[in-house]
């Protein structure tokens, strides 16, 4: 299979992740992404020391830059549960910005 590249649409599939009322919400992606631009960036784990000291504040911070190129959601994917995936979610107290959500048996990350 061909790696994704910029402006390619992105394979469908179920992620979970806990809504602004504590609800666990299993979504499609294509539901997540219809009708915007995103950025999709995915790790190997929760809590891992560079992706949670680099990659993840590095998207946090370049939220606005996102924005001013049109960009309307970042999502973060990680094969963890949705669990685990709040719970690092909840360490980043700034962040409104980027969607911690869960591929708890890596079926999306396979289908990438």
């Amino acid at each position: 299979m061909a790696p994704i590249a910029v402006g390619d649409s992105l394979p469908d599939g179920t992620l979970s992740f806990f809504d602004e009322n504590d609800d666990l919400q299993n979504v499609s992606v294509h539901s997540l992404a219809a009708g915007k631009k995103v950025v999709l960036f995915g790790v190997p784990g929760a809590f891992t020391p560079t992706c949670s000291t680099k990659h993840v504040p590095g998207f946090i911070e370049k939220e606005a830059e996102f924005k001013a190129k049109g960009v309307n959601e970042i999502f973060l994917v990680s094969v963890n549960d949705p669990f685990v995936m709040k719970a690092w979610a909840q360490t980043y107290s700034g962040n409104k910005n980027v969607k911690f959500l869960a591929d708890g048996a890596a079926k999306y990350t396979h289908a990438l």
